[in-house]
């Protein structure tokens, strides 16, 4: 044969596959545009059923802040009460803005390419379980193939393509659609794209926490005076459970500016924020979510503020008036959900709102939640300890562990059957705080660079009734501030008569009793005479001679209310098997009550040398 007519066969077979490609492409392309008539109920059944997974995934996916599936949830700790996600009326958000428990701020804001992609494999595995039994028992044989799923989110609506054959036949009718389209009206891109410029306001601004810093300072004490000489009391749990109410009722009242809020009253105009949206946007946050409130300042506990005063002491008379000064510090984290809606659909999506010792956070994506010339301590991990935690029976007993050095603290974790063994940072003379329910906090000084196990002995705790008298009588208008101090430096106070309960473990004690009692001496208005040195004028003052410049300070008639009637000081050891008793007693000395402030000075004096009696008896 010549290779002139191999060639032409060649060309011939080409042209014979180009030939029967086409007619099955447009065989295929016929049967998918004129599917007869008594197999289309089942084709439109089809196209029902991936609309209505698709307008399924697209509200689960708004719901959940663009994200249908949970992947690796974390849960929220002792030291880290967030989790992962926020659980919002039973289902869970994915935090975009979190804190960790290490310090660390985490973003996790999805990418719109991710909300397609969980959009189409939910919708891929909803259809698989699209229910053919009603067109089973028509007679009808029914055949699908695997889907592939492609989603496309436009701004006010979204698309869905799929690729998999489905064939149906009843009798010697056969037809075949091996592609398929759907698509329903939605805001779901437009509510995504508003919903990133809120977070990057915010990341950028911290606008949520500059509300939440005038919201501390109004609804808790962080910062004052008051003319008195008895002390300023706080429970620490009303000032938590205040803030938080506080924090609840201005967040929703938050509004960003656009459409009505245009126009609002300038009564107002304080609760919006100047941020241009055209859709309603709503802030939320509810005082039984997770958060974390810590009050540090002296005087602080877990169960009460106190505020001494000044001036009290010897030498008042010379002072002429008594004052409470107080400066309490904050940090506040709490979670606020960031809701975009309309009559028929929502986007929403949470972040945490950091206060750190009394201001907001520094704007920030990503980083560490610490000032930027320190040490990232936590993420260097590098020394194995053992961690063998016991009670005073030396009973292994279960608890969480967390580490501190250069002023950073790191959780561990917590215990299995008394027994921990961690990573922990490198660390020369470091703490370790253990916590464990029914027992004290204890705190454990530790140099993990070459120390690598560690036992821990835990003092349970009881809880006491107290019996306070004073002077053999028991208080009644007046109020008594009981403090034990342990040996370790935990404090731990409480104000009767409004608590009369208290938390204590064996241990070295040093007991304060305060009692105040009403009182009305009346210090009368006074003028004193300061003088100070200041620059002379002219050319004296630049050669650094000066001269006395004297002005009067007016101090207004101040009225005391409350003052010293009473108290002591007791050093003791407090046992175990005493606490188990469950009441304690408690006496000391009256003072003379004040007349003057002369007598209030002394009462002060003669208070040092008072002591405190107790007692315990069985509950």
């Amino acid at each position: 044969m010549k290779r002139g007519q191999v060639s032409i066969y060649i060309i011939i077979a080409i042209v014979l596959v180009i030939l029967i490609v086409f007619i099955f492409a447009v065989q295929r392309s016929v049967s998918d545009e004129q599917i007869p008539q008594e197999l289309k109920p089942v084709f439109d059944y089809y196209t029902e059923c991936v609309e209505s997974e698709l307008a399924l995934a697209v509200n689960l996916a708004g719901a959940g802040g663009g994200r249908i599936f949970i992947e690796d949830y974390v849960p929220g700790s002792e030291y880290a009460p967030f989790s992962s996600h926020l659980n919002f009326l039973g289902s869970p958000v994915e935090y975009w803005y979190s804190l960790e428990g290490n310090g660390i701020v985490k973003e996790n804001v999805p990418s719109l390419s991710e909300i397609e992609e969980e959009i189409a494999r939910f919708v891929a595995d909803g259809v698989a379980r699209c229910n053919f039994e009603y067109y089973y028992r028509q007679g009808f044989s029914i055949e699908l193939g695997d889907p592939i799923v492609d989603v496309e989110i436009l701004e006010r609506k979204v698309e869905v393509s799929i690729d998999s054959a489905l064939t149906v036949s009843r009798g010697d009718v056969v037809a075949t659609r091996n592609s398929h389209r759907a698509e329903i009206n939605s805001k779901l891109g437009k509510f995504y794209n508003t919903a990133i410029g809120i977070y990057n306001a915010e990341m950028e601004e911290a606008f949520l926490e500059n509300y939440a810093v005038d919201v501390l300072y109004n609804y808790a004490p962080v910062t004052g005076v008051e003319i008195q000489c008895g002390p300023q009391i706080w429970l620490t749990s009303d000032v938590i459970n205040s803030l938080k109410t506080g924090l609840q009722e201005n967040i929703q009242t938050i509004r960003l500016r656009g459409g009505y809020y245009d126009l609002i009253d300038e009564k107002r105009e304080y609760f919006v924020y100047n941020f241009g949206v055209d859709e309603s946007v709503n802030l939320l946050y509810l005082n039984d979510w997770p958060s974390r409130i810590e009050i540090y300042g002296d005087g602080v506990d877990d169960n009460i503020m106190v505020a001494e005063p000044i001036g009290n002491e010897a030498g008042l008379g010379v002072m002429g008036f008594c004052y409470v000064p107080y400066q309490f510090i904050y940090d506040v984290s709490f979670p606020v959900m960031v809701q975009l809606y309309d009559s028929e659909e929502l986007f929403q999506f949470p972040v945490i709102v950091i206060i750190d010792k009394n201001v907001p956070r520094k704007a920030m994506s990503g980083e560490a939640y610490v000032d930027d010339d320190e040490f990232e301590l936590c993420e260097y991990m590098t020394q194995d300890i053992e961690i063998r935690l016991y009670d005073q029976n030396l009973n292994g007993i279960d608890g969480n562990v967390s580490f501190e050095c250069f002023n950073q603290k790191c959780r561990l974790g917590e215990s299995r059957n008394g027994v921990l063994r961690t990573p922990a940072p490198a660390c020369v003379n470091g703490y370790l705080h253990v916590r464990a329910n029914g027992f004290a906090e204890k705190k454990a000084l530790i140099s993990s660079n070459r120390e690598s196990f560690v036992e821990v002995i835990l003092e349970r705790e009881h809880t006491l009734d107290v019996k306070l008298q004073v002077g053999g009588q028991e208080i009644d208008d007046e109020i008594a501030i009981v403090s034990f101090t342990r040996d370790d430096g935990k404090v731990t106070t409480i104000a009767m008569p409004e608590q009369n309960e208290i938390t204590l473990s064996e241990g070295s004690y040093e007991v304060r009793v305060y009692v105040y009692g009403n009182s009305s001496i009346r210090i009368p208005a006074s003028t004193k005479t300061e003088c100070v040195e200041v620059p002379r004028s002219g050319l004296l003052g630049l050669l650094g001679q000066t001269r006395e410049e004297c002005f009067d300070i007016t101090l207004p008639a101040t009225t005391i209310e409350s003052s010293l009637v009473g108290g002591g000081i007791l050093n003791t050891y407090l046992l175990d098997n005493e606490l188990r008793k469950g009441v304690l007693r408690i006496e000391t000395d009256r003072l003379p009550r004040p007349t003057s402030l002369d007598q209030l000075s002394q009462n002060f004096e003669i208070f040092e040398t008072k002591l405190v009696w107790i007692e315990f008896d069985e509950a």
